[in-house]
């Protein structure tokens, strides 16, 4: 699949700015949502946003794709209020919500959830009815 591998669920202009994909369960998902958070987040003028953002979001859809087999959701939001955060979101269909662990020098995994939590504003997970979400903030500059 090419760069491009992805389906652009919508860009919404609403109480704020929200943009929302889904990637198939693919080696070339993390990619494709690192690419899409970068462009999205340039469009919005964020670009001093964009390489933290790449790089949780790249956490999450790893995380994702070692554990779910369905399509993989990732959605920005900048919500009108409060206007000085922005919220990202990765989506998978697997119940089970993850838990932030320990990992050790010599593992070669686990501190995904680690670099969420010390790298944004605040983050946490929530069930759905298809699956479970992961969410983190980060600042918007001021």
């Amino acid at each position: 699949m090419g760069s491009l591998a992805w389906e652009v669920i919508g860009v919404i202009d609403t109480d704020g700015d929200c943009a929302e994909w889904s990637f198939p369960a693919e080696p070339d998902a993390v990619r494709s949502a690192r690419a899409a958070v970068r462009g999205q987040l340039h469009g919005w003028g964020l670009d001093c946003l964009a390489d933290l953002a790449a790089l949780l979001v790249s956490e999450l859809v790893t995380n994702s794709l070692r554990h779910a087999t369905g399509p993989i959701g990732v959605r920005l939001v900048r919500p009108a209020e409060p206007a000085d955060t922005l919220r990202v979101e990765v989506s998978d269909p697997l119940p089970e919500l993850p838990r932030e662990r320990v990992a050790q020098p010599e593992d070669e995994s686990g501190r995904g959830l680690q670099l969420v939590a010390g790298s944004s504003r605040r983050w946490g997970t929530r069930p759905g009815a298809g699956g479970k979400t992961v969410w983190f903030e980060l600042a918007l500059p001021g």
